[in-house]
């Protein structure tokens, strides 16, 4: 996700898999081991700007032996993202995670990423949030097909729909809602209003 989003910040040229797979890695995992088994393993720092807006990135590894990287991160942070697998979802390690955050009080979002992937399901997964995690999560967008047929995401907040062109989708297309998600879209708002 870090990779994504420094390439469409344009603080990279190039996008790379974290297992290095094309013997280059990717940027924010620069240890050797850390390629050869496709895990974040130590913290990294960056930033990069989206319009007007500087932001301060700290990619923390996910795996839960490594707990205490990411308690080292969230004492100098003024929110989070908690990203979590479209496919998998919340994990032990996301509950860890959580009240990692609710100790040190950081405000957070939750990004379901991996829509792509076979069996993804982020209705689920913000189910998940709700019961596990305990919190009061909505969806702000809500996914233009799923595993192969994802093409975009609705935002249900502007009513617009963002499709991801491209070879790395880095073209984002507005475009009116589709007619077939335009009542999800609306029961969406709803619940987040």
């Amino acid at each position: 996700l870090t990779e994504r989003i420094l390439f469409y910040t344009g603080r990279i040229k190039n996008i790379h898999d974290v297992r290095g797979k094309d013997g280059v890695g990717a940027k924010m995992d620069s240890m050797e081991l850390e390629r050869e088994k496709g895990i974040t393993i130590q913290s990294a720092a960056t930033f990069c700007k989206w319009k007007s807006n500087h932001i301060n990135i700290i990619d923390t590894p996910g795996h839960v032996d490594f707990t205490i990287e990411v308690e080292r991160a969230l004492r100098v942070l003024d929110g989070a993202v908690l990203v979590l697998c479209g496919v998998s979802g919340v994990q032990s390690q996301s509950l860890t995670v959580d009240r990692q955050m609710k100790r040190y009080n950081i405000p957070r979002l939750a990004f379901i990423n991996k829509l792509d992937r076979v069996g993804s399901n982020p209705r689920k997964i913000v189910q998940e949030l709700r019961n596990q995690l305990k919190l009061n999560a909505c969806a702000l967008q809500i996914p233009i097909g799923l595993e192969e047929l994802h093409k975009g995401v609705v935002d249900i907040i502007k009513n617009k729909a963002y499709y991801f062109r491209g070879e790395n989708g880095e073209e984002m297309v507005e475009e009116s809602v589709p007619s077939h998600l335009m009542e999800e879209a609306s029961e969406a708002y709803k619940v987040l209003i």
